[in-house]
């Protein structure tokens, strides 16, 4: 850990992880990626899965939008953005069950021995979101502790879900930080005025992480949990 990351989470009164979901909890993202793909080129859009990780973390409408005013010159209509959005949730659901990233259970250990409080911040409203992680992760989650697409206005970057995780938990800024794998959601974190750690966990390049802000990047979750006994002892205040 180098002096600028040590002076910051020195700063901590670490209390609480907020950890992102897809391509943090769950490798998923190769799964939304293709399934992305082919919704849009149904429609006669052109996008790459590439594309796909660069916007993890919006909305899919906003999504929808976004390359329907790029290409199109127009936003999509309300019932476009139903077909497509439910077309890219019906290939996606053809893959079945995505697994857990490697090592993100020794991370939810390491966090959750340390007496941290574990969130979950996520763009996804799937109604079966807590149902599964309860099945890989017994006792590790609890609803009061989530903030999902049916619970916020805004989705990343906007900060609004992880404002709103604070809310929740009672929280400061100073008492959290943020697990994050797509640039969307590491400019919602910092934008929030959380410590934000990157962990790339799929195919982005380092800069596309760094340049939004990260305040550290790791390349796996090995890597940051080995990182995460210096958070722990620096952030992590004694009565």
């Amino acid at each position: 850990m180098d002096g600028d990351l040590r002076k910051k989470v020195s700063d901590l009164n670490l209390k609480a992880v907020l950890f992102d979901m897809d391509g943090v909890i769950f490798n998923s993202m190769p799964f939304h990626a293709k399934a992305w793909v082919e919704a849009f080129a149904s429609v006669g859009i052109e996008f790459d899965e590439y594309n796909a990780y660069l916007r993890e973390g919006m909305t899919g409408y906003a999504t929808i939008h976004e390359m329907f005013i790029a290409q199109k010159g127009r936003m999509a209509t309300e019932a476009e953005c139903k077909k497509i959005y439910a077309y890219k949730c019906k290939v996606f659901d053809s893959f079945g069950p995505a697994e857990p990233i490697e090592g993100i259970r020794n991370v939810l250990k390491t966090v959750k021995d340390a007496g941290l409080e574990i969130f979950i911040v996520t763009g996804s409203g799937q109604q079966s979101l807590f149902d599964k992680l309860e099945h890989y992760f017994p006792g590790v989650f609890s609803e009061d502790r989530m903030v999902t697409a049916h619970d916020v206005k805004k989705g990343k970057p906007d900060p609004e879900p992880y404002l709103m995780a604070l809310a929740k938990g009672g929280l400061l800024f100073d008492e959290a930080i943020v697990v994050e794998n797509a640039p969307q959601g590491v400019t919602a974190g910092v934008s929030a005025g959380i410590l934000t750690v990157a962990v790339n966990t799929g195919i982005l390049k380092p800069e596309d992480l760094l340049e939004k802000g990260a305040d550290v990047l790791y390349n796996d979750m090995f890597e940051f949990n080995e990182a995460l006994s210096d958070f722990i002892e620096l952030g992590v205040k004694k009565m």
